[in-house]
């Protein structure tokens, strides 16, 4: 199921990330430093289901561990505590955080071998894309 995504990505664009950031509530500063920021994610699944997103960069490393359609409680990088579920559909990855009555949805697909994760707060759309390291 999530085998495609199995293995180590870099960032290779970036493209409105700045304005999702902002979207989200996220500081100026923590916006500067994850807009600096070129992280690997590394991608793994372990023999009971259980995956691991694990995104490496000089600033910061944070990982979830997680099954496909279990909510789990997650502290986002910037420092949100939310509810989050991930699921698969239609060969996508779908990520949903909620907090303080908002939602962001991060949908990660592989296609043409790159992996591109589409991150949506209300209106605003930023597109990440990265290649296999």
């Amino acid at each position: 199921m999530v085998e495609q995504f199995v293995g180590t990505w870099t960032l290779s664009a970036s493209e409105n990330f700045d304005d999702y950031m902002k979207a989200l509530g996220v500081s100026f500063t923590t916006r500067q430093m994850g807009n600096m920021a070129k992280p690997n994610l590394v991608i793994s699944v372990d023999s009971a289901g259980v995956v691991s997103m694990k995104s490496e960069s000089t600033f910061k490393t944070t990982e979830l561990k997680f099954k496909i359609n279990e909510e789990f409680d997650e502290t986002t990088a910037d420092g949100r505590q939310t509810k989050t579920t991930i699921t698969f559909e239609n060969g996508k990855l779908v990520q949903k955080q909620t907090w303080d009555g908002k939602m962001t949805t991060l949908e990660r697909e592989v296609q043409d071998g790159k992996l591109t994760a589409k991150c949506i707060m209300e209106d605003v759309v930023a597109l990440r894309t990265y290649v296999r390291a």
